[in-house]
């Protein structure tokens, strides 16, 4: 008797599991469509991901960074982090003007760059990328740097009359994606695409912003990566759409998103006012913020979108998570912004409450 009670609880056991599995994956089912508009691929997204916070998780594994104690490791305006594929770590130091490299784990190799004017130096870096043929490109004041990985410099290109040149990317072809601002009596933004030496290959779009003595602290920028094939992933946060483009520029899907805007606080409003420098300039602040803020991918595909929600401790913001297909999958909570997705690791840079600077590796946990 007490072995065929055995077998019954086991059996609803497994029955009660079975159960379970099949809700959870009802949970996780995609609600949007995808549809074909004039030749393009349309993923409609709903408000509500696929799935909950729980799906992801982040375990720190490395911490770089000293209050006192060796100059190597203390640093002074961060601004970026590249990572290669042997996971040596590639820190832009803007204040000090030098790229610091780590090893894998977190023990200083040396430094790339100096301050000044001559060949392979730096008068105000902002960007550091490795680019697909493992090579690390910076950047700079007027003109963008190469060097090895090893730290060897190999060339440099003029962006002097690119104003305001900010975001290159390149694909493996060697064309560069990159952003532009003029700022003029009608201002505006432009994203373009470029050939290894910045001559135009493509107009991608731009937008406009008002002219004359008015300005809009919160007015939306470009975003856009290239992904492993070479296409462009891109987007005006004006309204919530991504748009991919092939090698040929053409358009080929739209990933869109419901949401629901968020509002800028007076306390947003009056740090603007307060540090806004030019007192002759009119602050036009609009009631909501844009779309969304940033656009990152990692090596999988995964697209990671910087919303303006702030998270229930107000110490970070949540990010919108697609796959490579364009579906929303999940809405997960960082307390700092991505700098770096590779091989299941996430980079940032982080402060204390000192305001010093500290590069930081976690773990990447997805549970779908």
């Amino acid at each position: 008797m007490k072995s065929k009670i055995k077998v019954v609880s086991i059996a609803l056991f497994l029955l009660a599991l079975m159960m379970l599995v099949s809700c959870q994956k009802q949970k996780a089912e995609w609600k949007g469509t995808i549809e074909e508009e004039n030749g393009v691929t349309v993923v409609k997204n709903p408000k509500e991901p696929m799935y909950g916070e729980d799906v992801f998780s982040l375990e720190e594994e490395l911490s770089i960074g000293v209050k006192e104690g060796r100059v190597e490791y203390m640093f002074s305006g961060l601004t970026e982090i590249a990572v290669d594929e042997d996971e040596r770590i590639y820190v832009l130091d803007s204040r000090a003007f030098e790229v610091k490299v780590f090893d894998k784990e977190g023990d200083y190799i040396g430094s790339i760059g100096r301050k000044g004017q001559g060949p392979g130096e730096f008068q105000g870096p902002d960007n550091i990328r490795i680019t697909p043929q493992k090579k690390l490109m910076i950047n700079d004041l007027r003109k963008l740097l190469f060097f090895s990985l090893d730290g060897d410099f190999i060339r440099q290109v003029s962006s002097a009359e690119l104003p305001y040149f900010s975001n290159p990317k390149m694909d493996s072809k060697g064309n560069i994606v990159g952003s532009t601002m003029v700022m003029d009596l009608n201002p505006k933004s432009e994203l373009k695409k470029y050939n290894s030496n910045l001559e135009l290959i493509l107009d991608i779009a731009h937008i406009d912003y008002p002219g004359g003595p008015v300005i809009d602290p919160f007015m939306p920028e470009f975003c856009s990566e290239n992904t492993k094939e070479d296409n462009i992933i891109w987007g005006i946060p004006i309204k919530y759409e991504l748009q991919v483009l092939d090698l040929e520029g053409r358009t080929v899907k739209k990933i869109v998103k419901d949401y629901d805007p968020v509002e800028i606080t007076e306390e947003e409003k009056e740090k603007q006012m307060k540090n806004f420098p030019y007192p002759d300039i009119k602050l036009d602040i609009h009631k909501y913020h844009s779309a969304f803020r940033r656009l990152t991918i990692d090596d999988t595909g995964r697209i990671y979108i910087e919303t303006w929600e702030k998270t229930e401790d107000g110490e970070g913001y949540y990010y919108d998570v697609f796959d490579s297909e364009g579906k929303y999958i999940a809405k997960i909570p960082l307390k700092a912004r991505p700098q770096v997705w590779k091989k299941n690791r996430l980079y940032t840079i982080e402060e204390d409450e000192e305001g010093y600077q500290f590069v930081k590796r976690y773990k990447v946990t997805w549970k779908y």
